[in-house]
């Protein structure tokens, strides 16, 4: 082989070659996250880096808690606020991003996103907040890879105790902690919908917790509720 020809087909495999072998670090981690507890997510480090750049000192508020010890009104109020068909869909609802395409072309810009909570968490723990076509073709892979080896139950769980609630608010303990100054096992009804109701935009509705919106929204999910189908 001439040597021009090797040097491009190195070119090429090199790169090919990597992305193959993040594939397989990303289906290996999310297998022994079956039976372990991620320590951490991508959407955390970041949010840490940004903290800290203001306050070297800074902390992330978060803590673990099982799937048995989170309020089964929260559970009810994020499947009715987030992702109604999560026990059903195996990972991407097709017909709900349809629905998010159809809106966000007729209103010119992005007003409904159609992710699945089990997008949500591909997201989450290995990607980033930006958007382009190789970032959600990454999450679309992750998603498979998630649904391959968890049960919905599980795919919640982890769910619950690493999404964003607020400025370095990690899952369903610390929120209710933050929120409400008390567990997340005791979170009733309206205070559950309320936190759901937050998670498209949590930054900024921890810092404008009197919205107008916010308060309409959480009687809409509340009103959901009773029907959500958990896993």
């Amino acid at each position: 082989m001439k040597p021009l020809r090797k040097l491009l087909l190195w070119i090429v495999l090199i790169p090919l070659l990597a992305v193959l072998l993040m594939q397989l670090y990303f289906f290996i981690q999310i297998g022994w996250w079956v039976n372990h507890n991620p320590q951490s997510t991508s959407f955390m480090r970041q949010q840490l880096s940004v903290l800290r750049e203001k306050n070297p000192n800074a902390k992330l508020q978060h803590a673990w808690v099982p799937y048995n010890r989170i309020s089964t009104y929260l559970k009810r109020a994020i499947i009715a606020s987030e992702d109604a068909n999560f026990s059903e869909h195996e990972g991407v609802d097709w017909e709900a991003l349809q629905k998010a395409y159809e809106k966000n072309t007729k209103k010119g810009k992005v007003v409904r996103g159609g992710s699945t909570i089990t997008q949500q968490l591909a997201k989450n723990l290995f990607l980033s907040g930006d958007r382009s076509y190789v970032r959600k073709g990454q999450e679309f892979i992750i998603t498979f890879m998630l649904e391959f080896w968890m049960d919905k139950e599980r795919i919640f769980e982890i769910y619950l105790n690493v999404v964003e609630f607020g400025s370095g608010v990690f899952g369903a303990e610390a929120a209710a902690q933050h929120y409400y100054g008390m567990s997340a096992a005791n979170l009733g009804a309206s205070q559950a919908a309320r936190l759901a109701v937050m998670l498209p935009k949590p930054r900024f509705y921890d810092k404008h917790q009197g919205s107008t919106y916010l308060g309409h929204r959480t009687e809409l999910i509340l009103h959901r509720m009773e029907s959500a189908e958990l896993p």
